[in-house]
């Protein structure tokens, strides 16, 4: 049913369980697992990335909170391939699904910016406007 899932994470505790959902998964059906990670370069602006050494910072704690979600992988039995990219969350996460022809996107319902109970801007984003199926956790 499914042979390659993408799930896109911020290190929040919803990416966080979306990346449990996923490697479960992922180790029900043999599928290929992708995790990726945006900097979110809207959020912090060119003025505050014209620096390379802020972008850098920022692109390292991706590499931290894919690592995490390669422990969770390995601990699952399953192998993750993972990215780093910068831009808009939602466009990025829907062009790498493009890219790795990904026939599930399992993503979190708030990320680190959420407050209250309602999905993500995100996560709707992705839900909304995406060609494949979605799970949110």
């Amino acid at each position: 049913m499914y042979d390659t899932i993408l799930v896109p994470t911020d290190g929040s505790d919803a990416a966080n369980r979306a990346t449990e959902h996923a490697v479960s998964l992922a180790h029900t059906f043999g599928a290929d697992l992708y995790g990726l990670y945006v900097v979110d370069t809207q959020r912090y602006g060119k003025q505050t990335l014209g620096t390379e050494d802020v972008l850098e910072e920022l692109e390292e704690r991706g590499r931290e909170v894919l690592a995490e979600l390669e422990e969770r992988a390995d601990a699952g039995q399953v192998q993750a391939t993972t990215e780093v990219v910068d831009g808009r969350p939602s466009s990025e996460i829907m062009a790498y699904a493009d890219e790795i022809d990904a026939d599930l996107i399992v993503i979190g319902n708030r990320g680190l910016g959420g407050i209250g109970g309602t999905i993500g801007s995100n996560a709707e984003r992705v839900v909304r406007y995406g060609d494949r199926p979605v799970i949110t956790a």
